[in-house]
């Protein structure tokens, strides 16, 4: 197996061993993936800066079953669990929400919170819904440093697959007063977006 990233970057003899022998996955803007084995993965950064901060958020998330355990990093690698399931942004384009997967998606906010993350916020494509609705975390980022105080770009991607109304149906059942701090900031975004075009 080859490298499927260009960039200058050392890896160990050891690292470049496993990437050589493990499955290519994929590859995003913060560099690229490869399956170990049927339960690990490595993720290979760009950026050494970029590493640093996901390794934080994991170490410091590592009591959420939410998130993939860590196995080992380095300055531009780590190892962690391979997460399986189907994406959140394509789940919701064939599925409608049920009140499982809602409160599935109010804990992991909760959790967020909990953990003193600034940014209480997800994207769709960084989520896995697994079989009993519950939520797996692939691409945690930068969450202590921006600021966000409730899941606008989360429900911004639930809006976009016309699944919005439906989830803060079930969060008004859940939690009266978070949905109502949550429906107000979102539509207010969704309308000032929509006067901007």
């Amino acid at each position: 197996m080859s490298r499927h990233f260009t960039n200058p970057i050392y890896l160990s003899e050891r690292i470049e061993n496993i990437i050589k022998n493990s499955e290519f996955l994929g590859k995003g803007n913060n560099g690229v993936v490869y399956r170990i084995d049927e339960h690990t993965i490595i993720k290979i950064f760009n950026e050494e800066e970029v590493c640093k901060k996901e390794y934080e958020v994991l170490r410091r998330s590592r009591k959420s079953s939410s998130f993939p355990k860590v196995y080992g990093h380095g300055r531009y690698y780590i190892i962690r669990d391979y997460v399986e399931g189907i994406r959140l942004d394509k789940y919701l384009n064939k599925n409608n929400f049920n009140l499982k997967l809602a409160k599935s998606v109010v804990e992991l906010i909760r959790d967020f919170k909990k953990m003193q993350y600034k940014k209480l916020d997800i994207r769709c494509k960084d989520l896995y819904v697994q079989p009993d609705f519950s939520l797996k975390v692939i691409d945690p980022k930068n969450n202590f440093q921006r600021e966000m105080p409730y899941p606008r770009h989360l429900m911004k991607g639930m809006h976009k697959r016309k699944r919005l109304e439906e989830f803060l149906d079930y969060v008004k059942f859940i939690d009266p007063k978070l949905y109502k701090y949550w429906s107000e900031n979102v539509y207010l975004y969704l309308k000032k977006n929509q006067n901007d075009k």
